[in-house]
């Protein structure tokens, strides 16, 4: 027989909702509605003067090369970074997972880069990275290459996708290992029984039993590149040289509160909205579907 939770009182389940709905209306939708709202708006910096302008600031947002720039960088950024921190991640997963000696210090140690605040993740690659005195700039000096991410904009663009995917792969590779061990060894002990080589195994067993994770995962990933990675490219690049770093963030950032546009940052930041909402409902639409469950 079927047992089914009853509640006692009408309100009790309300009472039980009413708090992340308070969270969800206050941090989510309030502020939402507010960048839509301005984002038909020209003000100046201090609020003292406000004109309704429609769609004057997309009109200007799309017609400026410095966004579709800053379009161009996102994509290239957050494909870059996605890729690289699940791949590692994975990788780093399927090491730990085997039978190694100290492998529960190499998981702590693995863990831990998740801790470090994107700044000081971004602080920390500048400081092996600087090209006078980082230990890594040197190296690339001696060997011939002329490292320098304050002139070379694709120097910084590699910079900012490396402090981000280190910061990240700590993430992704604590729920690669929890997928990992939630796979039943008796499947692949039967498959190595069977005859199937350790790739075999992995690309028709393991894997295909943790595209739940990876689903998850990708979802967000794609979150943390278009937000979350402010704090890196503020701390490393401030979005130079000429905006090679530039993300749509960073972007919103620059134009609200170094240049004072108000209006356009707001846009600016609605557009980015419906970029991230976008992709997610793509995901759920056609990449769930290969997800076995």
């Amino acid at each position: 027989m079927e047992k089914r939770t009853v509640f006692s009182g009408k309100l009790l389940p309300y009472a039980l909702l009413a708090p992340q709905l308070a969270v969800t209306i206050i941090f989510f939708y309030w502020p939402a509605g507010q960048a839509v709202y301005q984002s038909f708006l020209l003000q100046d910096a201090f609020g003292m003067s406000t004109e309704f302008v429609w769609f004057d600031n997309y009109k200007a947002l799309f017609s400026d090369p410095a966004y579709f720039n800053a379009i161009a960088v996102t994509a290239v950024f957050s494909i870059s970074v996605t890729i690289l921190s699940l791949g590692l991640a994975l990788f780093l997963a399927v090491q730990a997972d085997k039978n190694l000696l100290g492998a529960p210090v190499y998981k702590t140690l693995l863990i831990w880069p998740y801790a470090v605040a994107p700044v000081v993740a971004g602080v920390l690659w500048l400081f092996m990275f600087q090209p006078s005195l980082g230990i890594v700039a040197r190296q690339l000096r001696v060997l011939g290459y002329d490292w320098n991410p304050f002139l070379h904009g694709g120097d910084a663009l590699v910079l900012v996708i490396a402090s981000a995917t280190w910061k990240q792969i700590s993430y992704n590779f604590l729920f690669c290992l929890a997928g990992l061990q939630s796979i039943p060894k008796s499947l692949i002990e039967a498959a190595a029984i069977d005859g199937a080589s350790p790739a075999r195994r992995f690309w028709t067993i393991v894997l295909p039993l943790l595209t739940p994770t990876a689903f998850y995962l990708l979802t967000v990933n794609i979150v943390y590149v278009f937000f979350d990675t402010f704090g890196i490219i503020q701390a490393v690049t401030h979005g130079g040289p000429a905006g090679a770093t530039t993300t749509l963030v960073y972007k919103v950032f620059n134009d609200g509160v170094g240049g004072g546009d108000l209006g356009a940052s707001a846009a600016e930041s609605v557009v980015l909205m419906l970029i991230v909402i976008a992709l997610t409902a793509v995901q759920f639409r056609f990449i769930e579907r290969k997800v076995n469950y």
